[in-house]
C-alpha cells in the first residue's frame, strides 16, 4: 500500500519568519487519520526566513533529525553544543530526559529543511546532539543510511530508535531500489524532483506513507533529491 500525501494536501502553518507544511498532525494542524507512520511522528517541511529561526524551547523523548535541503542551520543547546549544517548534510538531537535548543537561519538566504520526530525505544536516556557531512557524490544513484539505531548501520548517525534515515539523488531515469522488511513502515518525501514509487508517482516536496510493500523501486521522471524514513 502507497498513500501519496501531495504538497499542496499538507497541514499548513505560516508567520512572517517561518512558512511550514506538514505531513502529520502538528501544532494548530490535526487530522486524526495521519498522526505518525510507525514511530514517526513529525515530518515538517520547513522554510526560514535569513537572520531568523527557532528561539530556545525544550524537547524531551524524542529522536529530532534535521536534513537541510537549502541554506544551512546553526543549532545550539543547554549541554554547550553548536554547530552549523549546511544543505545536503544531517543533524541528530536525541532528546533524552530533556534538552533545550534552538535552531537559527545565520544565512543570507531562505533555508529550507525537513524536521523529522521518531519515537525512541527506550525514554530516559542521556540527551545528546550531533551532526555530520555526507559526500554527496556517495549518494548519487542510490539510498545512503544518515541516521539510523539499527545494528550495522555503523557509518550513520545514531539514534534511539529502531529506525533509518536514509537520503539519496537520483537523475531522471536513473532507479534505487528498497528492501522493505515485514512489519516495517517506510515514509518518502522529495525534497526535489519527481519520481515513481513502484508506479505511483509524486512531484516536487509530495510524501508517500508505505507499508506491505516488500520491495521499493524508485525511478526518477526529473532529477529528484529524496529522503526516507524506514521504522517500525
Amino acid at each position: 500500500m502507497i498513500d501519496i500525501r501531495h504538497f499542496e494536501d499538507l497541514g499548513a502553518f505560516r508567520i512572517d519568519w517561518l512558512n511550514a507544511k506538514h505531513h502529520f498532525s502538528f501544532g494548530s494542524f490535526h487530522n486524526p487519520k495521519r498522526m505518525g507512520w510507525g514511530a514517526l511522528r513529525v515530518w515538517n517541511d520547513d522554510e526560514i526566513q535569513p537572520g531568523t529561526g527557532f528561539p530556545p524551547h525544550p524537547h524531551a523523548e524524542m529522536e529530532i533529525i534535521t536534513y537541510v535541503r537549502d541554506g544551512a542551520i546553526t543549532h545550539q543547546d543547554s549541554l554547550g553544543n553548536k554547530g552549523r549544517t549546511v544543505a545536503g548534510d544531517v543533524q541528530v538531537m536525541s532528546a533524552g530526559k530533556g534538552i533545550r535548543h534552538a535552531e537559527y537561519n545565520r544565512e543570507s538566504e531562505l533555508t529550507r529543511i525537513f524536521q523529522i520526530w521518531i519515537m525512541p525505544d527506550e525514554r530516559g536516556g542521556e540527551p545528546f546532539w550531533d551532526s555530520r557531512s555526507f559526500p554527496k557524490d556517495d549518494r548519487a544513484g542510490e539510498l545512503v543510511v544518515l541516521a539510523s539505531g539499527r545494528k550495522g548501520d555503523d557509518d550513520a548517525l545514531p539514534i534511539r530508535a529502531d529506525a533509518r534515515v536514509l537520503g539519496g539523488t537520483l537523475k531522471a531515469g536513473q532507479s534505487a531500489s528498497y528492501a522493505l522488511e515485514p512489519g516495517r513502515h517506510a515514509y518518502l518525501a522529495l525534497a526535489k524532483g519527481a519520481v515513481t514509487v513502484n508506479d505511483e508517482t509524486l512531484g516536487p516536496r509530495d510524501g508517500a506513507a508505505i507499508v506491505d510493500e516488500a520491495s521499493l523501486e524508485i525511478t526518477a521522471i526529473e532529477d529528484a533529491e529524496i529522503v526516507m524514513v524506514d521504522s517500525l
